[in-house]
């Protein structure tokens, strides 16, 4: 509706800024011209110029050399009218036939202020007479009565506006009829394209005079929500489906890890067998928690995941979380190093515990599994410009560049090259940037400084602080 609107101003405006840029180059050109002809009294000088130039001698009237040359530049012809007898008794030598050579007062009046014969006359004083120069018929344009009624020139700056506003009126009356259909069918298509983005359904009246993109329109509606119906069904079933496959492999799981608990204890077997009872062991623990993984990325992903936030203290949750580890590491092979600054002891998160432990968890786990001879995890919290940082690191065997650049940007399972028969980082780390995510966060995933894997989880410090 705003752009409806924006373009219905953008159209006014411009018809105004024409109208109004119209008039004024109208304005300086009839100024120009009028200027011209205010300027343009080059006949009644010229008539004073030759009456000046005639001079009486004893034989009669003479006009000097100056004068005769004035007259001719100007393509006049000139008589001089005596006062007394009311004859012509000088006249140029070019003089029509037609021109009287005698007046009355009557005739001195009309051609004073208009013509001899049809010809222009503009007449100058003399000593002894009237002079009058005559100029061809269509040379000069003359008002024989040039009088106006005094309120029309005292009022004509307000008459001058008032036209002026009568013809914007006019001319915005003419583009209302002209365009206000074509406004209204603009629009219902203008909310459609908004509606378009957000998913909602469009369904446009397929009339007026855009009706074809009014049609394209609801065809392109239909088209997205069939393919959003499709992409929610397969979302759903795809869900559906790692739910269940979930559930159907817990059992046989379950059942598979209580044989090996069972065999890897048990005293009177062979100590291979015991290793390989382990090894089951360790393998079924390590699919039972892609699975859980899995079907928790599911989760998150489709929003289906209720999230349980409050204040959290980050520094405390996460050395729960990696002391829950030590204690499950008795052979001491993967050291767990505490880097927080001593001074840091509450750093206030808004999240959901579980997922949160279940991220530090996951990352600690990483990197148990992808280091069988060991290493060092240094795990530390940090503030840093308004967020929580929680970083772990390790000095293992690491990823390669390729590696790192898909696990920050490819949101599914990552394997490693050709070369490599073991899975390498990737569901777990993605389910660490899903929660990450859910509660407003992110992780970075890179090289730590020791020399293997680093991710930071970056999180926004909460409003009100956790004691």
């Amino acid at each position: 509706m705003k752009n409806v609107l924006k373009l219905v101003r953008r159209f006014v405006g411009l018809l105004v800024l024409s109208f109004v840029l119209l008039s004024a180059v109208d304005l300086l050109f009839f100024a120009g011209i009028a200027s011209r002809q205010m300027r343009n009294a080059r006949p009644w000088s010229t008539a004073e110029a030759v009456a000046a130039a005639l001079t009486e001698t004893e034989t009669g009237p003479v006009l000097s050399e100056e004068g005769a040359a004035l007259l001719k530049a100007s393509g006049a012809w000139a008589i001089l009218i005596d006062d007394d007898t009311k004859t012509v008794v000088w006249h140029s030598g070019d003089l029509p036939d037609s021109v009287p050579l005698s007046y009355s007062l009557s005739d001195i009046s009309d051609l004073t202020r208009g013509y001899i014969d049809g010809c222009p006359t503009f007449p100058s004083g003399t000593e002894t007479g009237l002079l009058v120069l005559g100029f061809p018929r269509t040379s000069f344009w003359k008002h024989q009565w040039p009088s106006w009624d005094y309120r029309l020139i005292a009022h004509a700056p307000q008459l001058v506006l008032a036209v002026a506003a009568a013809n914007l009126l006019v001319i915005f009356l003419i583009y209302a009829a002209a365009n206000g259909r074509l406004l209204r069918s603009v629009r219902p298509i203008v909310e459609g394209i908004q509606a378009l983005p957000s998913g909602e359904p469009v369904r446009l009246r397929e009339s007026g005079l855009l009706s074809e993109i009014a049609l394209r329109l609801n065809e392109t509606s239909q088209v997205l929500q069939s393919q959003k119906e499709q992409l929610q069904k397969r979302e759903t079933a795809q869900a559906n489906w790692i739910a269940g496959v979930s559930h159907d492999i817990r059992t046989p799981l379950s059942t598979v890890m209580g044989y090996a608990g069972q065999l890897c204890a048990s005293p009177g077997l062979a100590e291979e067998d015991r290793r390989r009872a382990a090894l089951i062991l360790r393998q079924s623990e390590r699919i039972r928690d892609l699975v859980s993984d899995l079907n928790l990325a599911s989760r998150l992903e489709y929003d289906m995941q209720p999230l349980r936030c409050r204040e959290e203290n980050a520094v405390a949750l996460v050395r729960q979380a990696a002391v829950d580890f030590l204690n499950s590491d008795p052979e001491g092979k993967y050291p767990i190093e505490w880097d927080t600054d001593e001074s840091l002891s509450v750093c206030p998160v808004r999240a959901d515990r579980e997922l949160l432990k279940r991220a530090v968890a996951n990352l600690i786990q990483n990197s148990i599994r992808h280091n069988e001879d060991g290493c060092t995890i240094h795990v530390s919290v940090a503030k840093e410009a308004g967020n929580c940082l929680i970083r772990m690191e390790d000095d293992g065997t690491g990823a390669t560049e390729e590696q790192l650049a898909a696990l920050n940007t490819l949101p599914h399972y990552m394997a490693c090259g050709e070369d490599c028969g073991e899975q390498r980082h990737g569901l777990g780390l993605l389910l660490v940037r899903q929660i990450a995510a859910s509660h407003g966060g992110r992780a970075d995933i890179g090289r730590s400084s020791y020399g293997g894997f680093a991710v930071q989880i970056t999180l926004p410090l909460a409003k009100d602080p956790v004691s």
